[in-house]
């Protein structure tokens, strides 16, 4: 939703947010679409063939359906300590990494015993899409947020973005 409305900041005219909840328990995986266009749009169905594709568990990268749709040239983000190269996927798109879960458990960015990286990995989507800017996000923030907690969560989006290591597709 935060993507959704900073692209509308922006001026995209299509914007659409979507949660899909298989098993509803903590911990599951949980998928969502976001789609974004200059255009109206008219479907809010899942997205098929992604441009991008957000992980913020690195460990559900050894499922296939992760990647599965990714377009040529889309943009695969990883919360992973590791660099792009060494994630060793095969395919016709880019990947980015970020440590998104150290810059939160440094910031102490934690809810309920659980360090949050959904607001971090924007920075790490951000810099490797382009899509919108870090100040379109900073607004969204600033506005959706309760005050005592803009200013870490903008800190986790900005040291995430820095952090972020890209690796393109030759």
């Amino acid at each position: 939703k935060i993507l959704a409305q900073a692209a509308y900041l922006e001026g995209y005219q299509g914007v659409t947010a979507a949660p899909s909840f298989g098993a509803e328990r903590r911990g599951a995986p949980v998928s969502a679409s976001t789609r974004i266009s200059p255009q109206t749009i008219m479907v809010v169905s899942q997205v098929e063939n992604p441009n991008a594709v957000v992980v913020l568990d690195h460990t559900l990268l050894k499922y296939e359906e992760v990647t599965s749709g990714l377009v040529k040239g889309g943009w695969l983000i990883v919360n992973s300590r590791r660099h792009p190269k060494e994630l060793d996927f095969k395919g016709d798109f880019n990947v980015a990494t970020a440590d998104a879960t150290r810059v939160c458990s440094n910031l102490r960015l934690i809810v309920a015993g659980l360090t949050v990286v959904n607001t971090a990995i924007l920075g790490a989507f951000v810099r490797a899409t382009n899509v919108v800017g870090l100040a379109s996000i900073e607004k969204v923030i600033s506005e959706r947020f309760p005050n005592n907690t803009i200013d870490i969560n903008l800190a986790a989006i900005a040291q995430t973005y820095e952090i972020t290591k890209l690796e393109k597709i030759r």
